[in-house]
């Protein structure tokens, strides 16, 4: 049974994304896997262990299809947003971010740590990833690395229809997995997030980039609206 009642033809929106923005990259499906079961026959595990945040880079820039479960990430941050396991005590305490320097006290450590976005924990069996255009599973959501011009548009294809303000959500840490993976598949909302150290070393986000959280069921409605919105008179062009 797919997990959406919706008819959307992947190829076609991330080829037109592709195509009208620029992208330097794929879109990227993400699908928070809940049983081996819904595993596609042909998608095979990743056979090597790495971050989230990589492994959106394998699908984004080298059109690899795979799922990973959590023995597969080496990231525990990233593995307990996304619902794979439990926070370890070192993140949970504030103690790991607090060794690193980015707090000034560990009380601002914990407070940031109990506002992160996460799944609950053990509720997903693996994570799932492929080139939007060729995926053969429903994503969960769908990410997009881009400059902050492409961020300006796709902001706008959002706003395309009912307008409004776009609030982005996020801490400086754990951005492609918490900021735009988790957070978006639980409110349902897009987030935008700067990235962060983690993901910046890893993963290949490039100095001007940002990395966007789309939910699925909201990709229809943005697809709509990038040619339009890239298209007005009023929209600069690179």
């Amino acid at each position: 049974m797919d997990d959406i009642r919706t008819t959307i033809d992947y190829e076609k929106v991330s080829e037109s994304l592709k195509e009208t923005l620029g992208l330097s990259g794929s879109p990227v499906a993400v699908k928070f896997v809940r049983t081996e079961e819904e595993i596609p026959e042909g998608v095979a595990a990743l056979d090597e262990t790495t971050r989230h945040c990589q492994m959106v880079s394998m699908a984004r820039k080298e059109g690899k299809i795979f799922y990973a479960p959590v023995d597969k990430h080496s990231c525990s941050g990233g593995a307990w947003a996304l619902g794979l396991k439990g926070l370890t005590p070192s993140l949970k305490s504030g103690e790991f971010y607090f060794k690193l320097g980015k707090f000034d006290t560990w009380a601002a450590c914990k407070r940031t740590i109990d506002s992160i976005p996460h799944l609950e924990s053990g509720t997903t069996y693996a994570t799932m990833y492929a080139p939007l255009e060729k995926t053969p599973f429903t994503p969960t959501v769908v990410l997009i690395v881009a400059e902050a011009r492409i961020m300006l548009k796709l902001a706008q294809a959002v706003l395309y229809k009912l307008g409004g303000r776009i609030e982005a959500n996020f801490s400086g840490i754990q951005s492609v997995c918490a900021d735009t993976a988790a957070q978006t598949y639980l409110n349902g909302k897009v987030n935008f997030s700067l990235g962060c150290d983690g993901s910046r070393k890893f993963s290949g986000i490039e100095d001007g980039e940002m990395v966007m959280g789309i939910p699925v069921e909201l990709l229809p409605e943005i697809a709509e609206a990038i040619p339009v919105v890239t298209g007005a008179p009023g929209s600069v062009k690179k």
